[in-house]
């Protein structure tokens, strides 16, 4: 099962990117830059009718570079990932709440046992065959066949645990390497705004300091909004791997409760 399920995330990983780009980049065509053209249109008008004038920070002017349409395109491309990781752990879930091996309170199972559990498990969909609990059931039984020792079979399914925890932890490294690439591309954008401060010093020693105030803005706004866009991801990505770490945690309970301590070798 696992050779089929990687190449369905990684197809699902390639079209959200692909859809994220598609949309965040025709909002920012029909919507976003129209509507900073004409804010910053007005903008300069009152400007130059009014000395006195202020300008206000407009939303549209901070979102509209290139940079900011970077973030928010990788940010979607993310909670695609995330929705997609919560919606597997959501169906692992489901199982803590199923009898997958019924036993009475006070049953004892016995090694001459073990097959006719194992059968009830392996009789499962195959989708739910390979989800983490079944597996952790079905080395148990299988364990406790063959060596008849429970210490052993406790030992085996802690490991398996581990291994899984430790696979889900893997799983998120493209999620944290998105959220550490956004303030990167943020401060892209601080560093090309910058650059285009200084290339235009001869203008502001001469007076017109519009077009280094503006190269500024760009500067901060993609490091403002990077910044901000990270945050909230890293938010994200922690109560993620917190529900990965609960899933991980009950389900080796649901294992102990629910099948080792009613094993017995004699």
């Amino acid at each position: 099962m696992k050779k089929k399920n990687i190449p369905v995330e990684f197809v699902f990983q390639l079209f959200a990117l692909i859809i994220a780009i598609i949309v965040v980049h025709a909002f920012y065509v029909s919507v976003v830059r129209p509507n900073a053209a004409q804010v910053i249109a007005e903008q300069a008008i009152e400007a130059a009718q009014n000395p006195d004038f202020v300008r206000e920070r407009s939303t549209w002017i901070l979102i509209k570079d290139l940079e900011q349409e970077s973030c928010f395109i990788l940010m979607f491309w993310a909670l695609a990932i995330m929705g997609y990781k919560t919606k597997l752990i959501i169906r692992e879930r489901q199982l803590l709440d199923v009898e997958l091996v019924p036993i009475a309170e006070g049953m004892r199972i016995l090694p001459e046992d073990t097959r006719e559990f194992a059968r009830q498990v392996q009789a499962l969909p195959d989708k739910q065959q390979s989800s983490l609990l079944p597996r952790a059931l079905l080395t148990a039984l299988r364990r406790f066949n063959t060596t008849r020792n429970i210490q052993d079979v406790s030992s085996s399914t802690h490991t398996i645990f581990e291994s899984e925890a430790d696979r889900l932890e893997s799983e998120l490294s493209m999620i944290r390497y998105i959220s550490w690439a956004i303030p990167s591309i943020g401060f892209i954008g601080t560093v090309r705004g910058i650059g285009e401060a200084l290339a235009q010093a001869d203008k502001a020693v001469q007076g017109d300091i519009a077009g280094v105030t503006q190269s500024l803005g760009v500067a901060f706004n993609s490091t403002f909004i990077a910044l901000l866009i990270s945050i909230f991801l890293m938010f994200l990505v922690y109560q993620l791997q917190l529900v990965q770490e609960r899933l991980v945690f009950d389900s080796e309970n649901y294992v102990d409760d629910k099948l080792i301590r009613h094993m017995k070798s004699d």
